[in-house]
């Protein structure tokens, strides 16, 4: 059977739903930002649509933080809100040893990875950020990150969860450098998963 004709079949088989419709569990891509010249000491995704279940961060991210070859993390936080509403568990490593970190009552969700502009020109962490039931309003919202950044034959990855002890839907969310400004070219994208 030609590739039309069985996904045509595969549709029928669905009950004739159309071929465009997302499925529960599809990611639909809602919003990018790609950091300019000068770089940009936040980025913010806005008026976050709450159709869908979960979120998802997809983020290739460096620093411009000069003078020190090290890696700085990601920081979250929702809604404009700046209080210490936060808590943070860390674990990263880099392949001679691991660390541990935590935060309660924080004014921001640590995670992720970022190299800073000390480190070999144009290596940047990559990271993926799930926020979950984000739109849910009987229930604090996490936060879970995987990220990692290979500095040229050294490097670190990272895991972490976060919670925010809010139950508003979240509706914004910043993304901040722990020090000084996301480099240019570093690269954000926002996406929704389908609910069932």
């Amino acid at each position: 059977m030609s590739p039309l004709l069985q996904t045509f079949a595969n549709g029928s088989a669905l009950g004739y739903r159309s071929l465009s419709a997302a499925a529960a569990g599809d990611y639909e891509s809602i919003a990018t930002v790609t950091v300019g010249s000068g770089g940009s000491s936040t980025i913010s995704f806005t008026s976050i649509p709450s159709t869908y279940t979960h979120l998802q961060i997809r983020a290739i991210a460096r620093t411009t933080r000069t003078g020190s070859s090290g890696i700085d993390y990601c920081g979250i936080r929702f809604n404009s809100d700046t209080g210490t509403n936060y808590v943070y568990h860390l674990l990263y490593g880099n392949g001679t040893s691991v660390t541990a970190q935590a935060g309660t009552s924080s004014s921001i969700i640590i995670s992720g990875n970022a190299p800073r502009d000390g480190v070999t020109a144009s290596i940047y962490g990559a990271n993926v950020f799930d926020i979950l039931d984000y739109a849910n309003t009987n229930k604090y919202k996490t936060v879970r990150t995987l990220g990692g950044a290979d500095t040229n034959g050294a490097g670190q990855i990272t895991f972490s969860s976060g919670l925010w002890m809010n139950t508003s839907a979240i509706t914004s969310i910043t993304l901040s450098p722990e020090s000084d400004s996301w480099k240019e070219y570093s690269h954000f994208a926002l996406y929704g998963i389908k609910s069932a």
